[in-house]
């Protein structure tokens, strides 16, 4: 082989020879670095994930709490509200005995005819 009578390209080749051999090693030694260093990397991604998870769940305590908080209030804001209306109407119903009788025959007559109608 014509390579072989020179010295130049037979070192040049040696040389490109050792530079590999030494990529190849430092290649090794970082993959077997990763594999090593994976479990810990997992565990990492795990904590971290778990973090993001437990942030999540705090907030979404937070935001069930006030909107507890107003779910109470407008339920005690309602119960407010129906209180007054039977108030009213029982005031109304004992002041004005005959006009709440014909309002209740009118109400009572419509639901009638409604069901009537769909019936």
């Amino acid at each position: 082989m014509a390579w072989q009578s020179s010295s130049i390209e037979r070192s040049d080749l040696e040389r490109l020879l050792h530079e590999f051999e030494a990529r190849i090693a430092r290649l090794t030694r970082s993959a077997a670095r990763a594999r090593a260093d994976a479990p810990r990397a997992v565990e990492g991604v795990g904590d971290v994930i778990a973090s993001a998870l437990n942030d999540l769940a705090d907030r979404v305590r937070g935001r069930s709490r006030h909107l507890g908080a107003e779910v109470s209030q407008f339920g005690d804001d309602a119960l407010r509200f129906g209180n007054d209306a039977v108030r009213k109407l029982t005031r109304e119903a004992e002041q004005r005995p005959l006009v709440t009788l014909a309002v209740a025959v009118g109400v009572g007559a419509l639901i009638v005819g409604l069901l009537v109608r769909r019936g």
